[in-house]
């Protein structure tokens, strides 16, 4: 992970409070890490509780602050549960990246559409459910210090802009993401709550083996030609996008590893 110079004490995130789900793994986890080297105190969600917890043991090693709530988001109730921990801990909330997300590939016809519930649950509905939970409290964070302009980050895909044969149900999850993201932003924006789409392509990740054998096999061999993002080149893009100035909102980043073309 690309190093950030400042201590925690008095990085540019010092003073705020930031929430990650899926946070147990792949981009989620590296987010976590770099939100809370930049001064934020973290919440990490996921429903692997023991991985969670490491990650918020090595975070507190380097001196950062955070809390692990074990969740399934897909919930609504348990997705405002998360939200409310998160403030009761540290009083206010200032970032929410939603990251959690599910990838199963396979074609429309004879699918198993227990794969397409749980897409839509997970990659919209539970994106929904955080933002919709979040949003008072970043609203409320917005009109007041230390930095006077909230953040929420939507982890979407190159799947919600380019439409892949074998990916249909997936490719609607993240193209709902888009849509719902921007009517979102329209909303929040003159209260300072800015809403940005992050649209990585393929990324070194356990994502792949939510897969069918014969499925990873192609994607691995796909892969096999290609120099795949680390789930640090997605993390510091998303640090990057929540350190702007009050006045500059990044409302849409897509990234791709140099030699992917769709």
């Amino acid at each position: 992970m690309t190093s950030h110079p400042h201590s925690a004490a008095s990085g540019p995130l010092a003073g705020t409070v930031a929430l990650i789900t899926g946070a147990s793994s792949g981009i989620g986890e590296g987010t976590a890490l770099a939100l809370a080297a930049l001064g934020a105190r973290v919440t990490v969600v996921a429903r692997r509780a023991d991985r969670l917890d490491a990650l918020v043991e090595k975070i507190e090693s380097t001196g950062g602050h955070a809390l692990a709530v074990g969740a399934d988001i897909t919930d609504e109730g348990q997705a405002h549960a998360v939200v409310a921990r998160a403030v009761e801990t540290y009083g206010r909330l200032d970032t929410v990246v939603a990251n959690a997300g599910v990838m199963i590939l396979g074609p429309i016809t004879g699918a198993d559409t227990t794969d397409w519930r749980r897409m839509i649950e997970l990659n919209t509905l539970g994106l929904m459910y955080t933002a919709h939970a979040a949003a008072p409290h970043l609203l409320e964070a917005a009109a007041g210090g230390p930095r006077e302009v909230t953040d929420l980050v939507l982890v979407s895909s190159t799947a919600g802009r380019v439409v892949r044969g074998g990916g249909g149900v997936y490719n609607a999850s993240k193209y709902a993401v888009t849509a719902f993201g921007e009517a979102f932003r329209r909303e929040v924006t003159q209260r300072h709550l800015r809403v940005s789409l992050v649209e990585p392509g393929a990324v070194a990740t356990e994502l792949p083996l939510q897969n069918r054998p014969e499925v990873q096999e192609r994607m691995y061999e796909r892969y096999s030609t290609m120099e795949r993002l680390r789930p640090a080149d997605v993390a510091d893009t998303i640090a990057f996008i929540v350190t702007r100035p009050r006045h500059v909102a990044v409302n849409e980043v897509l990234i791709r590893p140099t030699d992917q073309q769709d």
